[in-house]
């Protein structure tokens, strides 16, 4: 009996792999994203699947957009979940307390992962996996990066004094998160985190901070028999603390010709081959599904080449943002339409529905043949409640 996939969306897995805790409690703001975007997998979940979500207001929004596009995804709620054997489950990320809560709501536990296999995956996740991935991925005079595995406070303060300015990451954060930018001096807060940091998670990365003039990924999918294979690439767009604002919605090939404005288009071929065997090395043994390689073009005015790639800032082993964008461009958008795709947070409740209505006025939906071509398309529903809010906003190319 073939299992029907239901796709969760739990966007604390981050923090949750961190901790490693089977009770971790999200912080409200995480709780707020999961509750505000349950709906976000319908996008990118697969034919016949399901997405577990709460019915209020998510059953008619669904329904409302299948029949749009074309869509063949159903609502599953939490009640039901122990209603059925036949399923697997796909979430944004596997942690603990994922796997607890879903045996809780009574999932059959032949279809959650072991233990031990998450304790396989939060020792993949650590960013000390992409601190050695990185040397091997400078091919040649237009790759740069350098990472820092550091193990101890005097390492952490030797490394941020020796610089006039650089990045420390917690080994287990993600999405922006775990991040500290330093300015040469090892205050007492920076010492403190450090030490924290080093006592959960064996440690604290070091990076010198980068010209940067472009955030990009290649997105990899794993079939779990041992092979990673290239999926796409992802323009993506940060705030100023590293926060995940919102993707490009551009085509592989569009992406590929804006990038090597910078870089010669072999370049972003040779990486993505060797990115391949590396990623199957190292996860194909025993993960399934999407994951990414972030990456930066970097500006060097005084050298040559003038551009180069760092080839990897960090590995996302889990779904994310950029597979949802990639998805929604293949599956979605008219051929010539482009645009963005953005997550917008809201301080007050009510502000999110106010410009959902001024943007639903301003840049009216265009469908044709179930594609998007132009306009304002909500992905989720937008409540008097929300506080996050996930759109397409597209236009034409003139």
């Amino acid at each position: 009996m073939t299992k029907r996939p239901v796709y969760i969306f739990n966007p604390e897995h981050d923090m949750a792999l961190a901790s490693g805790e089977t009770n971790y409690m999200a912080p409200a703001s995480a709780r707020q994203m999961a509750s505000d975007l349950a709906l976000l997998p319908m996008w990118y979940a697969e034919a016949g699947s399901a997405v577990l979500a709460p019915s209020a207001y998510n059953a008619d929004f669904l329904k409302t957009k299948s029949e749009l596009l074309g869509m063949d995804v159903a609502l599953l709620t939490e009640p039901e979940v122990a209603d059925g054997k036949d399923r697997k489950f796909s979430p944004w990320g596997w942690d603990p307390a994922l796997r607890k809560r879903l045996m809780t709501l009574g999932a059959d536990q032949t279809e959650l992962p072991s233990a031990d296999y998450m304790n396989i995956l939060r020792e993949h996740s650590h960013r000390l996996q992409a601190v050695k991935l990185l040397p091997g991925l400078r091919l040649n005079e237009y790759f740069c990066g350098e990472s820092f595995y550091l193990s101890t406070l005097a390492e952490c303060s030797a490394f941020v004094e020796g610089r006039e300015a650089c990045l420390l990451k917690a080994p287990l954060s993600g999405s922006g998160k775990g991040l500290n930018w330093c300015k040469g001096i090892f205050t007492t807060f920076i010492s403190g985190w450090c030490a924290r940091v080093a006592a959960s998670q064996g440690g604290v990365v070091g990076e010198p901070i980068y010209n940067k003039v472009e955030d990009f990924a290649m997105e990899f999918y794993a079939d779990g028999r041992g092979r990673v294979v290239f999926a796409g690439y992802s323009v993506f767009h940060t705030g100023g603390s590293g926060m995940y604002a919102g993707n490009d919605l551009l085509s592989d090939e569009k992406i590929l010709q804006k990038l090597s404005a910078y870089v010669p288009q072999e370049e972003f071929i040779r990486l993505r081959t060797r990115l391949e065997e590396e990623l199957s090395a190292l996860f194909g043994g025993f993960y399934h599904g999407y994951l990414g390689v972030d990456m930066m073009i970097c500006h060097f005015p005084d050298e040559a080449p003038v551009y180069r790639i760092h080839p990897c800032v960090e590995i996302n082993l889990r779904m994310n943002m950029g597979v949802v964008a990639w998805l929604l461009t293949d599956r979605y958008l008219a051929a010539d339409a482009e645009g963005v795709f953005r997550i917008d947070y809201y301080l007050l409740a009510g502000q999110a529905l106010e410009e959902h209505r001024q943007m639903s006025a301003s840049f009216p939906l265009s469908v044709e043949n179930n594609r998007v071509c132009a306009g304002y398309l909500p992905l989720v529903p937008v409540t008097p409640q929300s506080r996050y809010r996930a759109f397409l906003l597209l236009t034409l190319p003139q």
